[in-house]
């Protein structure tokens, strides 16, 4: 195999698991590679957007791009298979639209779902998108994002109602809520209508790959019912983790 390949590989997958930004001599010391090397590969995997730049600190983060390649083959998995008895268990408890959803860059997709006996529900449809910054199963995965990725998806929000978060500061605290506390709620943020709650679905990497969630609509997603609901959604989505090789759970519910 290409020694240059190979040190790129394992540039990206360190960066790819650091907890924050890391200089060029962290890099090249964790790695045991000389300075003048590592800086090579770094301006190479930088114009190829594997990683970033911050032009302040000049330290080095991993680059969305990342996530949407393991959005693009995560696609290609059948996660329905791991996900059917898990989501028929949670419509029978709760009779509301169950979600499966992965991430596409800046979008969530559905890749499955469970509609709600009620006849008045959230309507959507396999293999439709929303912005993730908007509904509970893209905020559950985007508060799994490194924070470095996190920072820059804070500097690109849209809004879609009135109630989406579109300041960074907020956004960010809103994701810091999600991780305690295990799980992410839609508050009419993608449809003013329509409100959600969903918790992150990890595999056997640890990595968060997918989220599982409920949405209906606002008359029956009042904070009493939201709490209710939460609990459930949690244990699912960890069931679903489990079938999928994870060892360690998401933090638990306060």
């Amino acid at each position: 195999m290409n020694n240059t390949l190979v040190k790129g590989l394992a540039i990206i997958e360190l960066l790819a698991h650091s907890d924050r930004a890391l200089g060029l001599t962290e890099i090249a010391i964790e790695l045991d590679l000389g300075k003048s090397n590592v800086h090579r590969l770094l301006q190479a995997l930088v114009e190829a957007r594997f990683i970033l730049r911050d032009e302040r600190s000049g330290r080095y983060a991993a680059a969305i791009k990342l996530w949407e390649l393991g959005s693009a083959v995560l696609s290609k998995l059948d996660l329905r298979v791991h996900a059917e008895q898990i989501m028929d268990e949670l419509l029978a408890l709760t009779q509301e639209t169950v979600h499966l959803s992965v991430l596409d860059g800046h979008e969530v997709v559905y890749v499955h779902k469970l509609d709600s006996p009620n006849p008045v529900r959230a309507y959507t449809q396999i293999g439709g998108r929303a912005r993730a910054h908007c509904v509970a199963t893209g905020k559950a995965m985007l508060a799994f994002f490194p924070p470095p990725v996190l920072e820059r998806v804070s500097q690109q929000l849209e809004a879609r109602t009135p109630r989406s978060i579109t300041d960074p500061q907020q956004f960010l605290q809103e994701m810091a809520r999600i991780r305690s506390q295990g799980y992410a709620v839609n508050k009419g943020e993608w449809n003013e209508n329509v409100c959600g709650i969903a918790s992150p679905v990890s595999d056997a990497s640890g990595q968060v790959v997918a989220a599982l969630g409920l949405s209906g609509p606002k008359e029956r997603f009042k904070p009493a019912q939201i709490k209710a609901f939460a609990p459930l959604v949690v244990s699912a989505a960890a069931r679903m983790s489990r079938q999928l090789g994870a060892r360690t759970s998401l933090p638990a519910l306060r």
